[in-house]
């Protein structure tokens, strides 16, 4: 996305328009004022309402290529792979032109009304109606990229949510494995302290009938982690 800048400059009949950075000329302001669509005359007003409909009608491919952008990326979220931090960076950087673009869109329709209200020599009854479709025009581009940036925050929360999910996922799967881990841990460590008085130590069956037990406590754990999820 580019951004540029216009300035222009209105008579009685003339307008001077100047434009900075990129853009893609005016080339279609002049063949629409020599056509004269309507029987309106090639008149400054009606050049200032061509030159301000250029303007506001560049918006939409941007928004268009925005739109995609954000599809590409949502389809990406809502896949099977798992998304990287890569997709988050991207998605900040969408909402940071749309923010960009807003600011760019947004004092359109405070030059409009103004036209509309202060300017009557410009905004004349044949075209009145003219510039407040451009109005209209703006007032739709800016909620469409209000749409566009509450749609990535919500994105990006998503993004976010579904780190967060995974990562106690990995957690509980840790603590799961943890448990199986800390209950022979507990009962072999019991042995290794050596008390004399322990009545099964001369148990001919005593050593094996422990890790029995220990082995059933450890696979019916397992089974009750396995059920919840946890591992």
């Amino acid at each position: 996305m580019e951004l540029g800048e216009t300035h222009l400059f209105v008579g009685g009949n003339y307008v001077v328009a100047i434009r900075h950075d990129s853009g893609s000329g005016y080339q279609r302001v002049s063949e629409r004022l020599q056509r004269r669509p309507n029987g309106i005359g090639a008149t400054a007003p009606y050049a200032l309402y061509l030159v301000l409909d250029l303007i506001v009608d560049q918006f939409r491919p941007v928004i268009e290529a925005t739109q995609d952008r954000f599809h590409s990326l949502e389809s990406q979220l809502m896949g099977g792979a798992r998304p990287g931090r890569d997709i988050l960076e991207k998605l900040y950087e969408m909402k940071r032109d749309l923010t960009m673009l807003r600011d760019a869109t947004e004092p359109m329709q405070e030059i409009t009304l103004n036209l509309i209200r202060l300017h009557p020599e410009l905004s004349t009854r044949e075209l009145k109606a003219y510039y407040r479709d451009i109005h209209d025009h703006s007032i739709r581009v800016s909620a469409s990229i209000d749409r566009l940036r509450v749609l990535t925050s919500d994105a990006m929360q998503f993004h976010l949510a579904s780190l967060s999910v995974k990562q106690n996922e990995s957690v509980q799967k840790l603590a799961g494995w943890g448990a199986l881990l800390a209950l022979p841990t507990v009962i072999f460590s019991l042995y290794g302290m050596n008390f004399v008085t322990m009545p099964e130590l001369k148990w001919p069956w005593a050593y094996p009938g422990v890790l029995l037990l220990t082995g059933i406590g450890v696979l019916m754990l397992y089974r009750r982690l396995k059920r919840r999820g946890w591992i």
